[in-house]
């Protein structure tokens, strides 16, 4: 840390000169943008911009995830001092990131907010950036799905978690995170053959032609097998990344609206991400992050450091 800026800094979501650089504020103070990045609307010459989308009214369970975005970002002030560990370069140095802030919506209007959110993200594809999104329950990415589709065709899907979310639901009007891949398949924007799903632990007997590398093929053939699979299957397609953060078990994320035991542990996430290197990665997200059941902040951190290591994944490829 270099000292002389750490008695200095304070607010550089705010008062930073420009989107590149590490930031020495006190972890503990200062406004908390993703990584101390600069909050801003204006996109030009951005390369990655983070975002938040507070909604959690489509979970079967327990709600809280709302709250999600606010509590990544202040975790994330923990990493905010340092190059990422393990990557060997350093995006937020290297590359334009900034903190494009939490999606404006009406809460009470569930039904427009879909379009709102595909808006949202067609304007950051829009202005040449790619989106990296904190959520909020995993209903938010069929929305972006379909930005992404719009530009790119249909994607890749690398969706570590518990659950499969390929429930049958040809209701394509209802808004539900347990049925929100079934139907970004069912609706072209996802190409099923090459994408995978890690970590499932959860019976769902629709699979929709997914690849997937359950819970138990992580424990028992490791990280390194696991992503190279992962890039088996992926190639060079143009992929988008979904992790949800049930993907861990709940001893490592136990602030979730659905925990699953015998999940992934925090080391096989990391290492996994890390081995991916080098796929076509156009745009990802960090879901189901829910504070109200995690009174230590554990989960908010497991997700920061995802968010990270996502933003990692995004850059790899572009250096």
């Amino acid at each position: 840390m270099a000292l002389e800026d750490a008695r200095t800094e304070v607010d550089t979501a705010f008062t930073r000169q420009g989107p590149r650089g590490l930031a020495y504020e006190n972890a503990f103070g200062g406004a908390t943008s993703f990584l101390r990045r600069s909050y801003t609307k204006d996109l030009t010459g951005v390369d990655l911009a983070v975002t938040g989308v507070p909604f959690d009214q489509a979970v079967t369970h327990r709600p809280g995830t709302r709250f999600g975005p606010r509590a990544i970002r202040e975790a994330s002030a923990l990493q905010a001092f340092d190059a990422p560990y393990g990557w060997g370069f350093s995006p937020l140095e290297g590359f334009a990131i900034v903190d494009y802030g939490d999606m404006a919506f009406d809460y009470a209007n569930v039904p427009a907010f879909p379009d709102t959110l595909t808006a949202h993200i067609r304007t950051i594809l829009a202005a040449g950036a790619g989106s990296l999104t904190l959520g909020g329950d995993h209903f938010i990415t069929l929305p972006i799905l379909r930005a992404y589709a719009e530009r790119f065709g249909p994607l890749s899907v690398i969706q570590f978690d518990a659950h499969s979310d390929t429930w049958v639901d040809d209701d394509m009007t209802r808004i539900d995170h347990g049925t929100f891949l079934y139907k970004a398949i069912r609706q072209g924007l996802v190409d099923p053959a090459r994408s995978v799903q890690v970590g499932i632990r959860t019976d769902n007997p629709d699979t929709m032609g997914m690849q997937i590398l359950d819970a138990r093929f992580v424990h028992e053939n490791g990280a390194a097998v696991t992503a190279a699979r992962i890039r088996d299957i992926v190639g060079d397609h143009p992929a988008y990344v979904t992790f949800d953060i049930d993907a861990l078990d709940p001893a490592f994320a136990p602030g979730t609206g659905t925990p699953v035991w015998g999940g992934l542990t925090s080391a096989q996430a990391a290492h996994i991400l890390r081995d991916i290197a080098g796929i076509n990665m156009v745009g990802g997200d960090v879901v189901e992050v829910s504070p109200p059941y995690d009174p230590t902040g554990v989960t908010a951190i497991m997700g920061a450091h995802v968010a990270t290591e996502l933003m990692c994944l995004y850059c790899w490829g572009r250096r």
